[in-house]
């Protein structure tokens, strides 16, 4: 008997390019970003911040440090001394990865979208080159309630705009205190603004983050409250640190700034 011919019509095949771009964009939803800029100083200060974060944060972090155009950089390899995650300098398209620090080469602009950091060559106008601006805009729009800025020491005021979009769209926000900077004009104007949720040293900076790392949201979307996140969130300043996680968890706008 001859075998019957499947009436069923042959289904087109995915788009492979379109499963992955999508099955990217839902991973890279699971966990924070944090852009963290500077200037002038900077270079003490990432090193303060970083020689005190958990390596296992579940945060991707991305350094954007103002350098001359033709300037060689080895900004990777110092930072590299002051942490064990791993840390790279930023190729155009290179996909982000929790637990890993991006450093932004020399005489780029970067910013970030779908998960990936894209770069685009430095203009050669005369007007001013906001590359800390540049990137936070693009994680506020990138990571929503789940992107935090921070200012550390320079001296102008770049990074002030990015950080106001950042508290927009629910995420939080840092500034580097007046008195630990080498060179306060950076930070001193993101808090000029209203719109910097902490004003602490980078090494409380990363305390801060360590604590919101904790929290069940970012830690694991997909499990319960665990005791020993329970716990984290119990300490003297709770209230704080309850109002930023909140902030992180839901989007809402809380209106609070600590200064240490």
């Amino acid at each position: 008997m001859t075998p019957k011919k499947s009436s069923k019509k042959p289904q087109p095949k995915a788009d492979i390019k379109a499963v992955d771009g999508k099955q990217l964009e839902n991973q890279n939803e699971l966990f924070p970003v944090v852009g963290i800029g500077a200037s002038a100083g900077g270079l003490e200060a990432f090193m303060q911040l970083l020689s005190h974060l958990p390596i296992d944060t579940g945060m991707a972090f991305v350094i954007i440090q103002h350098m001359l155009p033709a300037q060689e950089s080895l900004l990777g390899v110092i930072l590299s001394r002051s942490t064990q995650m791993q840390v790279h300098e930023v190729t155009d398209g290179m996909a982000i990865a929790p637990n890993q620090i991006y450093v932004i080469p020399p005489n780029v602009s970067m910013t970030i979208d779908r998960g990936m950091l894209n770069l685009k060559p430095r203009g050669t106008g005369r007007g001013v080159f906001m590359s800390v601006d540049t990137f936070l805009l693009s994680l506020a729009e990138e990571r929503g309630n789940k992107a935090i800025g921070v200012i550390l020491s320079g001296g102008d005021g770049d990074g002030a705009q990015g950080l106001k979009a950042i508290k927009a769209a629910g995420g939080i926000t840092f500034a580097q205190s007046q008195g630990s900077a080498q060179v306060s004009s950076m930070p001193n104007t993101a808090v000029a603004t209203g719109q910097v949720d902490f004003i602490l040293t980078p090494e409380k900076i990363a305390q801060k983050i360590a604590e919101i790392a904790l929290h069940p949201y970012i830690a694991d979307r997909h499990s319960t409250k665990s005791a020993d996140s329970e716990d984290a969130i119990e300490s003297k300043d709770a209230i704080a640190r309850i109002y930023s996680l909140v902030r992180t968890a839901t989007g809402a706008r809380l209106k609070c700034q600590i200064v240490c």
